[in-house]
């Protein structure tokens, strides 16, 4: 019944139903957040499991209320079922929508360990979700320019120092490190602007997936590769929430990651450095030519039907 509401309509409910559920869920998490305060660990251990419960009843009723609300449909192809819940992983996905946390969150809830996100350091203060993020262990980083670093030398390494503190927590509880290795959501201008060598991909930005990695080696040893493409266009936030996007197109690739990649000084080791940039980019091509198929074939079942 509620699928059949006008767009606005659905959006309306959607939103609504979203920040009754951040409401209703966020107190209860803040509490034990708070009670990972003190250095005990078998205490932050039990509240770091607590917290990632409610976040997971959070993502389910969210998932729930958009699946009642909307008839998109999510066509997953795939090695979702290579994935276990008390893994360690690394993921990492193309970005061109907020909708594409949501998606994420949707196909690997109870499937995969939590999903945990690098997010720049000013979305902390987003009312209540920026903590949220925090109470959940989220790392938080702080980009700077070359040209700012030239001026701020003492600053240089600052975000690789978040990375380690926070992968640090991970080894205590399975996770899905994710990265968005764009570092931004794409978009024609932003393509255009950086001259990127991919047709549907901008460049991927390594440091910091590889800091973690290194980090983490002795429990990260597969990479999940999720490719997400909309054939109706890349819908906005609100569009999203509008059901507007009839068909989502998610692939899943796993596959281990190679022992020369693991270990090494990205910063300050230069062949290291080009060893990792190579395989990322290595990635990023069979991705990009995934995304090119994708398209291909939308525009043939788009033609198919005009004939019909």
């Amino acid at each position: 019944m509620l699928g059949k509401l006008p767009s606005p309509l659905k959006g309306a409910v959607n939103c609504v139903a979203l920040a009754s559920n951040t409401i209703a869920l966020c107190p209860p998490l803040f509490g034990l957040a708070l009670l990972k305060v003190p250095p005990v660990k078998p205490l932050q251990k039990v509240c770091t499991l607590g917290c990632i419960k409610i976040a997971e009843t959070w993502i389910a009723i969210n998932s729930a209320v958009l699946a009642t609300t909307q008839n998109t449909q999510y066509h997953l192809t795939g090695d979702l079922d290579n994935i276990k819940y008390d893994g360690w992983y690394m993921v990492v996905s193309n970005h061109q929508s907020w909708a594409d946390i949501f998606i994420l969150q949707k196909i690997f809830n109870k499937h995969a360990p939590f999903l945990k996100f690098f997010l720049k350091d000013e979305l902390i203060y987003v009312p209540m979700i920026g903590l949220a993020w925090w109470a959940l262990d989220f790392p938080f980083m702080k980009r700077y320019s070359k040209e700012f670093l030239a001026k701020h030398p003492e600053l240089k390494g600052k975000d690789l120092e978040t990375t380690r503190k926070a992968c640090e927590k991970f080894k205590h509880t399975p996770v899905s490190i994710m990265n968005f290795l764009e570092g931004t959501r794409f978009t024609p201008e932003k393509h255009d602007r950086q001259q990127s060598p991919y047709k549907n991909l901008l460049k991927p930005k390594s440091a910091g997936m590889a800091y973690a990695l290194n980090i983490m080696n002795e429990r990260i040893d597969t990479l999940v590769d999720v490719t997400i493409y909309y054939p109706d266009g890349r819908p906005s936030f609100w569009q999203f929430m509008c059901g507007t996007a009839k068909n989502i197109e998610i692939h899943i690739q796993t596959c281990d990651i190679p022992t020369d990649v693991k270990v090494g000084d990205y910063e300050n080791d230069a062949e290291f450095r080009k060893n990792f940039q190579t395989w990322v980019n290595h990635i990023w091509q069979q991705k990009d030519q995934r995304l090119e198929k994708m398209k291909q074939a939308a525009h043939q079942v788009l033609e198919f039907k005009k004939v019909s």
